[in-house]
């Protein structure tokens, strides 16, 4: 379904993409001025047509709205980390599904053709997922070592030991392959058989590059000089970038109140992403069944031989038991996911309470003069995204939307903040690095190491090695960005640009 929907947004861009190849687009003119648009005797100010944002492969349409965020349920490990506070989410499109390992064995197999080849294995190897994960002491686990990954049988089972880097480059590759096809289908661009370290379409560098990817019979044309070009973020022909969704897309995303609401009244909040109180369901054809992947008690990962309550001993196919009121799959079990967040137990004190989040790090591409952007300055390999360097743009920090919020230490829009303990600025407004003293990273006993820093990020419901009381959306743990485990798998999001429904 997701994918006629994908290929019917095409046909819709295929449409509109005739009338931008031509000079006799349709015109309309402006209710500012009464010039007329897409008139080259006019100026030849462009207008293109326009319908709507099509859905993305995999993804379904998440209509957003206000809903109460955080636990509901008892804060049994007395945490405080996530009290209910009422926020609003913009509407945006979610996977229906968490990433598979077919589908990570498809961005595997994409690095390697291009990177390989060329001697960059560091870019390959870093990707791949840790397997090692599946081991533990005192169990024999060296089956899913050995097959999990590549083993045809579990090749829809979601992937796992995948780091919150590692899935954050994979939402930027995905974003890469699925314009580009766009453009391959629209006739704007020609089928890349044998993509290069040098040569493989990346959306930003498109955007940046009047000149990228010309190797095409059929381009747009300016419509003041009919000389061709690319596509623009003005023809709405590219897609926005896929990402690991915010911590409140997810857990709105998960709750699925759009099947529980009646005039703007939500007549139930729910505590899974299921109406009830219980893990089985009602529906009279399965009654009784389980409705998530999860563990019941100690010891009971799947039940009695003959009478399985969840199917499943580790994890299960992403697409299994009963999706929730948006169409998501295992929104609660099988795995649990990375979101974008970085973790801080007082976030709620904090973030916006329209689309909260904690992590922005702004960051300004730039041009130069040679037609080159300038290298990003950060540790490990990009993949799909363009190079660039952090640029300390201080007419954003000077914004009066940006209030003080010193030691919180991370790039999360509080300009005092982003300031490091080395930073003149800092030093003359605090006489002490006060940051270090907060999240000092040095062992006992002459340090007091915090797992509460920059690289600790939320990830979100439970896994197959949970009980039942991880299963609520509400509930937010965190681990380091680098670390991997065998029960933390993701799912990518995308925003939705323009109206809010579909």
């Amino acid at each position: 379904m997701n994918t006629n929907k994908f290929l019917n947004g095409l046909i819709l861009i295929s449409i509109s993409t005739c009338f931008l190849l031509c000079n006799s687009c349709k015109r309309d003119y402006s209710t500012t001025t009464g010039w007329e648009y897409n008139n080259p005797e006019n100026g030849g100010f462009e207008v293109a047509p326009y319908q709507e944002q099509i859905t993305g492969p995999g993804l379904v349409f998440i209509e957003g709205g206000r809903f109460t965020m955080g636990r509901t349920e008892e804060d049994v490990m007395k945490d405080w980390n996530n009290y209910p506070r009422t926020v609003t989410v913009s509407s945006f499109f979610m996977d229906e599904a968490e990433v598979s390992n077919l589908a990570y064995l498809e961005y595997l197999y994409w690095l390697f053709r291009v990177f390989v080849p060329a001697d960059f294995v560091s870019v390959y190897t870093k990707a791949l997922p840790d397997t090692a994960c599946w081991r533990d002491k005192l169990a024999y686990n060296e089956p899913y070592v050995d097959y999990y990954l590549r083993h045809p049988a579990y090749r829809d089972y979601p992937v796992v030991g995948i780091s919150w880097i590692q899935a954050t480059n994979y939402c930027s590759w995905r974003t890469d392959r699925v314009n580009e096809q766009i453009l391959v289908d629209l006739g704007l661009i020609n089928q890349t058989n044998e993509p290069t370290v040098e040569g493989y379409f990346n959306t930003d560098a498109y955007l940046l590059y009047p000149d990228y990817e010309q190797n095409s019979d059929r381009r747009l044309q300016y419509i003041l000089t009919g000389e061709e070009r690319n596509a623009k973020m003005e023809d709405g022909i590219l897609l926005p970038k896929y990402r690991l969704p915010t911590e409140a897309e997810w857990e709105f995303a998960a709750l699925g109140l759009i099947g529980n609401t009646l005039q703007e009244r939500i007549l139930e909040r729910r505590t899974y992403p299921w109406n009830g109180q219980f893990a089985r369901t009602d529906d009279k054809k399965y009654y009784g069944s389980f409705v998530a992947n999860f563990k019941r008690g100690s010891g009971d990962y799947m039940g009695v031989a003959g009478s399985l309550n969840d199917v499943a001993d580790y994890t299960c196919p992403v697409i299994y038991y009963w999706p929730n009121d948006y169409g998501l799959y295992n929104m609660a079990g099988n795995v649990s996911e990375w979101v974008m967040d970085v973790y801080r137990q007082l976030s709620t004190d904090d973030v916006a309470d329209l689309n909260p989040f904690r992590g922005n790090n702004y960051i300004t591409p730039k041009l130069l003069d040679d037609g080159t952007v300038e290298e990003r300055l950060d540790e490990g390999d990009n993949v799909g995204q363009v190079p660039m360097v952090p640029v300390s743009d201080f007419k954003n920090d000077r914004r009066r939307n940006y209030r003080a919020a010193d030691n919180k230490n991370y790039l999360d829009g509080d300009w005092a903040s982003t300031l490091g303990p080395t930073t003149d600025i800092w030093q003359k407004k605090n006489n002490q690095a006060a940051t270090v003293q907060m999240y000092d990273k040095k062992p006992y006993p002459s340090g007091t190491y915090s797992l509460v820093e920059d690289k600790a990020k939320v990830y979100k419901g439970g896994s197959w090695k949970d009980i039942q009381y991880w299963l609520s959306p509400g509930q937010r743990r965190f681990l380091d960005e680098n670390e991997a485990t065998s029960y933390i798998g993701f799912r990518c999001a995308m925003a939705r640009v323009g109206y809010p429904n579909y």
